[in-house]
């Protein structure tokens, strides 16, 4: 264990701290928009079904260890610029209350330190093809998934006393929520063993990146419970309370709709935006009331933030890979 490898691992799990803090929101934004939980109770549930999620699979973190840059070209200078940017950037969107996506954060990141290490030979098609796959699932999935639900809501529900019907609709969104948090763990969680694993063998601990550790998978996921703790409370209501007004049917179709969509992808290894999806099918569960129904202002808000993430992330990550090569290279 040499110092620079310990100053890598310590940034990525700092990153999956960072994942977990500001990603919270969004698996617990709508429960606590519609007033079905409060947001202590509504964080704890969020963190333990964070937790199971990221113990459940590692086909997400294969995809982003191997299959982003090319393993052989890079070096730990490159997986540290990465996760810097990263944290850099999603504790600044975080203060003033934007909910970035980290998924698009840590592959720009990855592809910024990648291109400054080793040029444009580094990136490897396979992983950029499962990131616009992602970005097609995450986009139009998670809006039809939250509108197709909405609307069987509605055709099955229409008999039924709206009183009633807001109770069951009560508990029912508990569980859509703690399926929305294990997804959010299931995705977002594994997406840091990739880089903690490849950090590893680079630094000479792990032969390849066939078989990920158990005790990284869990330490993983202590981490991202423990930023789930802390929550996020500006991007809560920016997507609870201020992208459109939700009811606990309306919240229980869009987290559904979101789960479903990243489980999905989770289990094909496509690295998905879990804040692009939650979003969108929020979106798609309002434009149901029709086109005013959502604030297309914070709509607004929310793109310009997912369109900055990739240069934001991808240059920052580059200048540090040149700044520590050329501090290193003044050094020798």
């Amino acid at each position: 264990m040499t110092l620079g490898l310990l100053v890598v691992l310590l940034l990525i799990l700092v990153a999956e701290f960072v994942n977990g803090w500001t990603d919270a929101p969004n698996a617990i934004a709508t429960v606590v928009g519609t007033r079905t939980l409060s947001p202590r109770k509504a964080v704890i549930m969020a963190a333990v079904f964070n937790l199971i999620g990221v113990l459940c699979g590692t086909a997400v973190a294969k995809t982003i260890g191997k299959d982003i840059i090319d393993p052989s070209a890079i070096n730990l200078t490159t997986v540290g610029s990465a996760m810097f940017a990263l944290i850099v950037w999603s504790t600044a969107a975080a203060r003033v209350g934007i909910p970035t996506s980290e998924s698009h954060a840590l592959v720009a990141g990855l592809a910024g330190a990648g291109l400054a290490t080793a040029g444009a030979d580094v990136l490897v098609w396979k992983g950029w093809e499962k990131v616009l796959w992602g970005l097609g699932f995450s986009t139009f999935l998670g809006f039809l998934g939250g509108l197709v639900l909405m609307v069987a809501i509605y055709w099955s529900c229409r008999r039924v006393v709206r009183a009633k019907a807001a109770r069951v609709f009560g508990w029912l969104q508990i569980a859509s929520a703690a399926f929305m948090a294990f997804s959010h763990g299931l995705g977002d969680g594994q997406k840091f063993m990739g880089p903690f694993t490849l950090a590893l063998v680079l630094g000479g601990m792990l032969p390849n990146m066939d078989h990920i550790p158990w005790w990284v998978i869990g330490m993983c996921a202590v981490v991202m419970f423990l930023g789930t703790s802390f929550g996020g409370w500006r991007i809560l209501q920016t997507l609870g309370m201020r992208l459109t007004k939700l009811e606990t049917h309306q919240g229980f179709a869009a987290e559904v709709g979101a789960a479903t969509t990243i489980s999905v992808a989770s289990s094909f290894g496509i690295p998905l935006s879990t804040t692009h999806t939650i979003s969108t099918s929020i979106m798609g569960v309002g434009a149901t009331q029709g086109l005013r129904a959502v604030s297309w202002g914070v709509t607004k808000d929310l793109v310009t933030a997912w369109v900055l993430t990739f240069p934001a992330c991808g240059g920052i990550a580059w200048l540090c890979v040149k700044i520590a090569n050329a501090v290193s290279g003044a050094a020798s």
